[in-house]
């Protein structure tokens, strides 16, 4: 496991670098932007990637939330157990969860709502021909016809999203490093560590991939910002305040003691 560790070792380094940090959230911005130009100007030529039926985007986007909280949440109690195993304390980490997919769900089905009620069921693909009969997407699409309406990326809002969160979640790793952990419990957090770095480099790539080759501009403009904004007001506003879930811890309770 030595190899593990120097791969553990070298991701804590990279997040603890203040300015990756703290321009990660504006790449998903720039990305979205650069992205939709060369789009728009048809640069980027066709690839694996620009399949909706590609692997990562059938067996990992699609259900992406599912394998944020897959391997966030043991990562969750494993890391902030070593700072307290005071349940109370725990319990409020992991409200962040529960916070994370109320907001997942929220902007998700708002999403949905919006393309429900600004559209319209079209019997084919040109648009040429409305069909009156069918007023949601889920009806028209069931009865074999095309839905047309403003469709937010989801895509972009949700990997955008994920990527914060586990940025943020995974910050007390580089205290966790200090800290004194038996054999198992350690290895078991490296893997959960190097797992959530593994899928946080999948969100990014796969969010360029939407960006170049999916969606129009403001769709993906605008989720990519509900996804910032998501993050912005959980981590940046809210977990600042005495009644919330609070931030992840930054340092083991000893270390804190010595730069008290």
């Amino acid at each position: 496991m030595a190899a593990v560790d120097v791969i553990v070792d070298n991701l804590v380094a990279l997040w603890r670098i203040s300015s990756v940090r703290h321009n990660f959230p504006w790449i998903f911005l720039l990305i979205s932007v650069v992205g939709s130009i060369l789009k728009e100007l048809e640069l980027v030529p066709q690839t694996y990637f620009s399949s909706s039926r590609n692997a990562l985007n059938v067996y990992f986007v699609k259900v992406s939330w599912g394998w944020t909280l897959l391997l966030l949440t043991p990562f969750l109690l494993l890391s902030n157990s070593s700072f307290s195993r005071s349940i109370t304390f725990l319990g409020r980490r992991l409200m962040s969860l529960a916070v994370a997919t109320a907001v997942w769900y929220v902007c998700t089905e708002t999403f949905f709502f919006i393309e429900d009620v600004s559209g319209a069921c079209y019997e084919n693909t040109a648009r040429s021909v409305t069909n009156n009969e069918f007023t949601s997407k889920v009806t028209c699409r069931r009865a074999g016809f095309h839905w047309d309406g403003y469709d937010i990326s989801g895509h972009s809002f949700i990997l955008a999203y994920s990527a914060l969160f586990i940025m943020e979640e995974t910050a007390p790793m580089a205290s966790i490093r200090t800290a004194s952990l038996s054999a198992l419990p350690k290895m078991v957090l490296n893997l959960l560590y190097v797992a959530l770095n593994l899928i946080l480099i999948i969100w990014v790539w796969m969010f360029a991939c939407t960006s170049v080759y999916f969606h129009d501009p403001s769709h993906k403009l605008l989720g990519t910002i509900c996804g910032l904004l998501g993050w912005y007001l959980t981590y940046r506003v809210w977990y600042l305040k005495p009644l919330s879930p609070g931030l992840p811890p930054q340092r083991h309770p000893k270390e804190q003691k010595q730069h008290a």
